[in-house]
């Protein structure tokens, strides 16, 4: 159905009962990320934004085809490109919030005395005060926002781009893989940063906030920082693809913004904090355990860290398949990595969400670790302002000594080969997925390597070395290794594996195996670049054809207000050798209906013969159900393909 619960790897999709639906069949799914927007816009303002976008549009598009072989021109366009996704998201989603009166409406976000003011049009000028309609701040903002736009536009084409060495608050951007979407962040770099010279950078993750989409995260960032406004420093504000918890695209947007700023400014590699507050502390604990080897410090305020304790669901009442998802994300099963890293816990006093930083030191100490923890007296879902001061010392005094980026110990625990690699230690094989999975391995001065290992079946260490002992078993190291060693179990031994590692999800013997970029689940699929693959065929029945119309278009919608970007679509008759390499194709339809799955069908788990559909050992009527799944894509193992699914949580999950 439209609004189904997830899928966390692959499952027959019921459609329908009859084989032919009414028009209205599936009705319109409400949004409820971001809010639709509650502030009226009138048609004069909304012409007038519609005509302004339009021009910069055309701007940007000479712009882009001018600079197709000038990479350093088209780094800068995505700092123009973030502002045009910006104002047209917020024209086709409705995303205007709170009106306020025209004579605060030229007024920046935030801004104190001396502000600039919009050079938005102002609508009925010759009407008395009194009897103007309100103006939302939204509508200000955008009309501020492609100002800014075409200004950088115009410095570009002269050569002179003026806020790429401007300190304070600056709005940049960068292209996302995944979808090709410009991704905004902000920025704060303080008059007493040396741009010439290796500088800490601070992530800081801004907490929940359902309507401060890309025009209000961008409008506030270009006037204001966050908590945490360091000396010394370049502090990053990723958008985190908006509101999703800094999950799934919204994480890796933490990850390319923190490489777009290095490109950009010259970074110590070894001097990054991760840092955020509220859903930002939920986001730096994930991010923070499933890449703690990225980090010089992790500082957590407040949170989620996990669903079953701290959301109190009793697990019962919880399908098998989405306790197992839980494993994703839940940061209790992550938190030896977090021993690779100095970590950094705030929570106020009388915060209900002081609960993430409880269940973790209680899981840091079943593991014999001690969390460093400090307490806002007597307030709540806020820094006590003595307390903040403390703490961020605490951070820079951890700092100061960096990371390093070679640890003789390390520590990785994960239950998925997604997380699977902590320093120069990976796991390349899991016994079970989604069980607890372990590797201690501490480099020796005899220049051993010492491994222990739980429900892990591949390793690759590297870092030189003459021998290795793995779960007491010394295995010598080829002189070929070159730094580079890999180990497989078969059973219960271990050896030293001297083949190349085989292609895509095909293990030796051509047995399917989960690996390393094709673990699952489905949702895996939409954090690397994708690709939306349309039929051009009728499908089976009129029942399948309806829901693949309307299904495909939702997903569109739903990544475009959720995740702040447009999902890339082609026909099937499109799709180029080069789209097969490139991306995870997401095929739409069936065997009849899309002739990139008639050309897969044979080497996919599900079959269309007779009118029937036989998938997960059972055969089904084809005109009424349809496969959602994932697996490695037979024109192309090294790159997954989703069959009729988009990601699987949906606006119930919203919440």
């Amino acid at each position: 159905m439209p609004n189904r619960p997830a899928l966390a790897a692959a499952a027959a999709l019921f459609l329908a009962a009859s084989a032919a639906l009414a028009a209205d069949a599936f009705p319109p799914i409400p949004r409820k990320l971001p809010p639709p927007g509650t502030a009226q816009v009138s048609a004069t303002d909304r012409a007038a934004l519609e005509a302004e976008l339009g021009k910069l549009q055309k701007r940007l598009a000479a712009a882009e085809a001018a600079s197709a072989a000038k990479p350093v021109i088209a780094d800068l366009l995505s700092d123009v490109q973030a502002y045009e996704k910006a104002v047209r998201l917020a024209l086709a989603n409705d995303e205007f919030y709170e009106a306020k009166k025209p004579a605060a409406a030229g007024a920046t976000k935030g801004a104190g005395k001396g502000a600039a003011k919009s050079d938005a049009p102002k609508p009925d000028a010759d009407k008395p005060a009194a009897d103007k309609p309100s103006t939302p701040r939204g509508v200000v903002a955008a009309f501020d926002l492609l100002k800014t736009a075409n200004r950088r536009l115009d410095e570009i084409e002269a050569g002179a781009p003026s806020w790429v060495g401007k300190k304070g608050f600056v709005v940049r951007g960068y292209r996302s893989d995944v979808d090709g979407s410009a991704q905004p962040y902000g920025l704060d770099i303080p008059d007493d940063v040396d741009l010439t010279k290796p500088t800490p950078l601070y992530v800081w993750l801004h907490g929940r906030g359902d309507t401060d989409t890309d025009l209000y995260f961008i409008k506030s960032h270009e006037t204001k920082g966050g908590e945490m406004r360091p000396k010394g420093a370049i502090t990053l504000h990723p958008l985190g693809r908006h509101c999703v918890g800094y999950k799934s695209a919204g994480e890796i947007d933490v990850l390319d913004a923190v490489e777009s700023v290095k490109k950009r400014y010259k970074i110590d590699a070894n001097r990054i904090v991760l840092a955020g507050f509220s859903m930002g502390g939920a986001g730096a604990w994930h991010v923070g355990a499933h890449y703690a080897d990225r980090w010089a410090v992790v500082h957590t305020g407040a949170g989620f860290i996990d669903v079953r304790r701290y959301q109190k669901v009793d697990p019962a009442t919880v399908p098998a398949a989405e306790r197992l998802m839980w494993g994703a994300y839940d940061v209790p099963d992550y938190v030896r990595n977090l021993f690779n890293v100095p970590v950094v816990s705030y929570s106020g006093e009388l915060d209900k969400q002081r609960a993430s930083a409880t269940i973790m030191a209680e899981v840091f100490k079943e593991n014999g670790r001690e969390l460093e923890q400090f307490i806002g007296p007597g307030v709540e879902h806020k820094y006590e302002p003595k307390t903040l001061p403390v703490v961020m010392k605490r951070i820079a005094d951890l700092l100061a000594k960096g990371r390093d980026p070679s640890p003789k110990h390390v520590e990785l625990q994960t239950r998925t080969l997604r997380y699977n690699k902590m320093f120069w230690v990976e796991a390349t094989g899991l016994g079970e997925h989604w069980a607890d999975a372990r590797v201690d391995a501490t480099a020796k001065d005899d220049g051993t390597i010492d491994v222990t290992t739980k429900n892990v079946t591949g390793l690759t260490l590297s870092r030189p070395a003459t021998a290795v002992k793995v779960d007491g078993a010394k295995l010598p190291v080829p002189a070929a290794s070159n730094g580079t060693i890999r180990l497989a179990k078969t059973g219960n031994k271990w050896a030293v594996a001297t083949d190349a590692p085989p292609a895509g999800a095909a293990a030796a013997g051509g047995k399917l195996a989960k690996r390393p970029g094709l673990q699952g689940p489905i949702d895996d699929a939409f954090m690397a670049p994708f690709l939306f693959v349309a039929p051009t065929g009728p499908a089976v029945s009129p029942a399948v054809q309806q829901w693949v119309e309307f299904e495909m278009a939702h997903q569109q919608d739903r990544w475009r207000a959720l995740m702040r970007g447009d999902a890339r679509v082609k026909k099937d008759t499109e799709v180029t050798p080069d789209d097969v390499a490139k991306y995870n194709l997401v095929l739409w339809g069936d065997a009849k209906s899309n002739a990139l799955i008639a050309k897969a069908a044979e080497k996919l788990p599900a079959k269309w013969a007779g009118g029937k559909l036989a998938f997960g050992g059972r055969s089904h009527d084809a005109a009424t159900h349809l496969p959602a799944l994932i697996y490695p894509n037979p024109l192309n193992p090294t790159r997954y393909v989703v069959l009729n699914s988009g990601p699987t949580f949906r606006e119930n999950d919203d919440r």
